[in-house]
């Protein structure tokens, strides 16, 4: 059981970008012609999210419970949430808020943040006004900037008081 107050937890995912993958931020399907790639579907907000989760409540990290077998091959990252969800729930917390930053050259993404925000929320049951999605680029610098990766960093407050309501 949590042991009471907040826990703070911090995640982070890259993937690169290849041709012939399907790109997907937030559970969101964003037309491009790379998309992430990786074991699951490369959901690097998704992914960053489940860590931040899964790291506040002191439970471990993606890969401890998703890991690259046949089971999760292509599975979305908003089946990992739900799951997540779960973990953090039995745990005796709930989530507060979260803020996340996506780092992408291209595509441009501030079009798609309310659906992603909404994905990521519906798969963990709460009001997507807890969950922030900012953007920004890597100005032409390292992976990211040369356009072969994108990457998230999520920063994610649990609470065992119960704020719902």
């Amino acid at each position: 059981m949590a042991d009471g107050g907040y826990r703070i937890g911090i995640g982070y995912d890259i993937h690169p970008l290849v041709e012939g993958r399907k790109l997907i931020l937030g559970g969101v399907g964003i037309e491009y012609h790379k998309g992430l790639d990786g074991h699951s579907d490369a959901d690097v907000l998704a992914h960053a999210l489940g860590d931040a989760l899964l790291g506040a409540a002191n439970l471990g990290d993606l890969g401890q419970y998703f890991p690259e077998t046949e089971e999760w091959r292509d599975v979305s990252g908003l089946i990992l949430l739900k799951e997540i969800s779960k973990l953090i729930s039995r745990a005796g917390y709930e989530v507060v808020n979260v803020d996340s930053i996506v780092n992408a050259e291209n595509p441009r993404l501030a079009a798609y943040r309310l659906q992603m925000a909404r994905n990521m929320a519906g798969a963990l049951e709460i009001d997507s006004a807890r969950i922030s999605i900012k953007f920004t680029r890597g100005e032409g610098m390292g992976a990211v900037g040369t356009g072969q990766a994108m990457e998230a960093r999520v920063i994610a407050l649990l609470s065992n008081f119960n704020i719902t309501g």
